[in-house]
C-alpha cells in the first residue's frame, strides 16, 4: 500500500485474504487460492463484482479422487489419516468433502490438525497408536512450506502419502494428484495483463484448473516396500525413479 502498487498478485487463500483486508479497491490476482466463496473472496464464481479475481484449485473437490488412488496403492486400506490445517478457511470444506469420500468408500479417516510446523512430528507419532495405514495431504500454504518434513515423516512412520502438487512428490512423498499449479501461474499472468489493459477484477471470472497430473515416486515406494500397480504407472503423467 505505502508504494502505490496497481495491482497485487497473491498465492494462497490467507495471502489473498491478507490483501483484500488493507484494500477494497487495489485488483487482486490470486493465483492459486483455495474455495474464495468459502473464504468470502468472491460473492460469486462469475461477474462477482469485487476487486479479487483469479484461479482456484477447489481441493475439496480432488480428494475423493486422491483417496481412490492411494487405495489402489495400499490394497485392503482401512484407515486413514488426513493431514490439515485448520486455520485455514479453505481446509473445512476440502475435511469435510474427505470425510464424506472416506464414508462412500467405506474407510474410516482419523483427523490429523496441525497448525504450527513444529508439531508436524508429534502428530506423525500419535498416529502409531490408531492404525492409519496411509495419509492424505490437504492443501494448505503452511503444509506445501514443510513438504520435505512431511515427505520424510511420512517414510519414517511407514505412512504412504499423496498430496495435491507436483513439489510434495518431488520431495519425496509417494503420490500426488492435482492441478498443474504452474499452468495456474501463467494463466494468472493473462489475468493481470487484461487488468492493465482495462479491464476490471468484477468482469473477469474465477476460473478453475484445466490441467491435472498424477505423479508417483518410485523410490519412495520401494522404501515403503510398495509395488504400483502397473495400470496406475501408465496414467501417470510423470514417474519419479
Amino acid at each position: 500500500m505505502a508504494l502505490k502498487v496497481d495491482l497485487i498478485v497473491t498465492q494462497g487463500t490467507l495471502a489473498t485474504i491478507a490483501a483484500r483486508g488493507v484494500s477494497p479497491t487495489i485488483p487482486i490476482v490470486f493465483a492459486v487460492a483455495g474455495d474464495p466463496l468459502q473464504a468470502k473472496l468472491v460473492a460469486s464464481l462469475g461477474r462477482h463484482g469485487g476487486n479479487v479475481t483469479g484461479f482456484a484449485v477447489l481441493g475439496a473437490e480432488m480428494t475423493a479422487k486422491r483417496m481412490e488412488v492411494l487405495r489402489e496403492v495400499v490394497r485392503g486400506v482401512v484407515r486413514i489419516a488426513a493431514l490439515w490445517n485448520r486455520s485455514n478457511p479453505s481446509s473445512e470444506p476440502e475435511w469435510k468433502e474427505t470425510e464424506g469420500a472416506a464414508k462412500a468408500l467405506g474407510i474410516q479417516l482419523q483427523s490429523m490438525q496441525v497448525t504450527d510446523p513444529g508439531n508436524l512430528a508429534a502428530a506423525f507419532a500419535s498416529l502409531s497408536g490408531v492404525g492409519a495405514q496411509g495419509i492424505i495431504v490437504l492443501s494448505d500454504s503452511m503444509l506445501f512450506s514443510q513438504r520435505i518434513q512431511i515427505a520424510q515423516l511420512s517414510v519414517q512412520n511407514q505412512l504412504p502419502g499423496i498430496a495435491w502438487t507436483r513439489e510434495f512428490s518431488e520431495s519425496g512423498l509417494l503420490m500426488v494428484y492435482g492441478p498443474n499449479v504452474a499452468d495456474m501461474h501463467r494463466r494468472a499472468a493473462t489475468y493481470v495483463h487484461k487488468i492493465f489493459t482495462g479491464a476490471k477484477p468484477a468482469d473477469l471470472p474465477v476460473e478453475q484448473p484445466t490441467k491435472f497430473e498424477l505423479l508417483i515416486n518410485l523410490k519412495t515406494a520401494k522404501v515403503l516396500g510398495l509395488t504400483i500397480p502397473p495400470t496406475l504407472l501408465v496414467r501417470a503423467d510423470e514417474v519419479i525413479e
